[in-house]
C-alpha cells in the first residue's frame, strides 16, 4: 500500500497518541508499505510552531528528519504536479496544508493516512 501521512497522524504516531487509531498505526509501522511524509507537514508543524498554535513534546529536528529517518518514511516534496492539480481541487476544505496533501495524494495516487472524514469528498483513498 503506498501511503501518504497526514500531519496530525505523524505527530500522534511519533507522541504515542492513543488518538491514532489502531489500523493508521497499524499500516504506519508496516515496512511493506510505502510511506510518505510530505515536505508540506513540516511546513504546517513549523508555522504553526511559530505562531504558538502548536507545541511539541520533542524537538522540531527530532521529527524533522529523525522520525522520517528513524522509521524508513520517504519524504515527498511538492513539485509542479501537484500545484497544478490544486488549480482543479473544489473548495471542500479550505486549509491550505490539506489541499496540498490531497493534490499530493490524487497526483502520486497515494492513500491520505488522517482522521479528517472530509478529505474523501475530493475522491482520493483515505484510511483511519
Amino acid at each position: 500500500m503506498n501511503l501518504l501521512l497526514d500531519t496530525h497522524a505523524l505527530l500522534w504516531f511519533d507522541a504515542g497518541d492513543a488518538a491514532l487509531s489502531a489500523r493508521a498505526r497499524e499500516v504506519m509501522e508496516d515496512p511493506a508499505n510505502q510511506r510518505y511524509v510530505s515536505h508540506v507537514s513540516a511546513w504546517e508543524v513549523a508555522v504553526k510552531l511559530s505562531l504558538r498554535k502548536l507545541t511539541l513534546g520533542v524537538p522540531y529536528s527530532d521529527l524533522f528528519p529523525g522520525v522520517i529517518l528513524a522509521n524508513g518514511f520517504a519524504v515527498l516534496a511538492p513539485d509542479f504536479r501537484h500545484y497544478l492539480a490544486l488549480l482543479d481541487l473544489p473548495l471542500h476544505h479550505r486549509d491550505p496544508f490539506d489541499r496540498l496533501l490531497v493534490a499530493q495524494a490524487q497526483v502520486e495516487n497515494l492513500t491520505l493516512v488522517t482522521r479528517d472524514a472530509h478529505l474523501a469528498r475530493y475522491g482520493i483513498a483515505v484510511l483511519w
